[in-house]
């Protein structure tokens, strides 16, 4: 169980990033790439029944808010809480393991792409079930079927480290206690968010760096393995070999991955 992936006591980046990643270094673009697509903020909103109040832990840029609600973000990270549009709410400072609110004080919660970057998963989810006492919607991915996209052919590193920083469904299910139930995320061939298996169907994206800056994975992969990997896609894409053996992505109008939504209720 990824309960003490990083210490409770372990100090905050710069810019105030909590989790491995620094998102003060790679996170500048992030809203550029990261746009929250329709379809999967339909099935978090669905989620998120009629709770007229919802936190969002993790929150970020503002991905995934629903509007029509009152949200309340938290994201420790000020150069995330600085890309934040000018009609979402400010982010409140804080972390996931120390929530600042009363017991009960929302009527939902949710947190998207964020669990994997917590010191402690199981103090966060507690103080995300403590202070909610409807749904908690979580979307993640599970770490067990990640080698599922092509990439791993390509960079298998990039999929260890994604492996190794997701926490397993089960250990997140075990944590938030009640009944939870996990639904597959299709991930649509145009997606708008630019997670990397966003790019199923348009392996040219991850030859571009910024477009990878925008998936923290890669700030833990060495630069002569992005070098090799960019090598071998480029070369494969320009001889036609790639979509000798994965063109059909191209035309497939979703792809199932693994992307996870998480709903847990009491």
């Amino acid at each position: 169980m990824q309960d003490n992936a990083l210490q409770d006591n372990a100090p905050r980046h710069q810019d105030g990033s909590a989790g491995d990643a620094n998102y003060g270094t790679i996170g500048q673009g992030y809203a550029n790439f990261r746009r929250p697509d329709p379809r999967i903020a339909e099935m978090i909103d669905a989620s998120l029944g009629e709770a007229g109040t919802v936190l969002n832990v993790g929150a970020g840029a503002g991905s995934y808010e629903p509007v029509g609600r009152t949200v309340t973000p938290v994201e420790p990270s000020q150069s995330m809480r600085a890309q934040r549009p000018a009609h979402l709410p400010a982010a409140i400072d804080a972390v996931a393991e120390k929530l600042p609110f009363e017991d009960a004080t929302f009527a939902a919660a949710m947190s998207t792409f964020s669990v994997h970057q917590w010191k402690n998963l199981n103090a966060g989810l507690r103080e995300m079930r403590r202070v909610t006492r409807g749904p908690i919607a979580i979307m993640t991915c599970d770490p067990d079927e990640l080698d599922r996209f092509w990439l791993n052919a390509y960079c298998p590193e990039v999929i260890a480290v994604e492996a190794v920083r997701y926490p397993g469904i089960k250990d997140i299910a075990t944590a938030l206690g009640g009944t939870t139930d996990v639904v597959p995320v299709p991930i649509p061939l145009d997606c708008t968010d630019g997670f990397n298996e966003a790019y199923y169907g348009r392996p040219e994206m991850l030859l571009d760096p910024a477009a990878r800056l925008a998936c923290s994975a890669w700030s833990f992969v060495a630069d002569d393995v992005v070098r090799r990997f960019e090598q071998r896609l480029g070369s494969d894409l320009a001889t036609g070999r790639w979509d000798a053996r994965h063109g059909s992505y191209r035309q497939q109008p979703t792809f199932a991955g693994s992307l996870k939504l998480i709903v847990n209720r009491i």
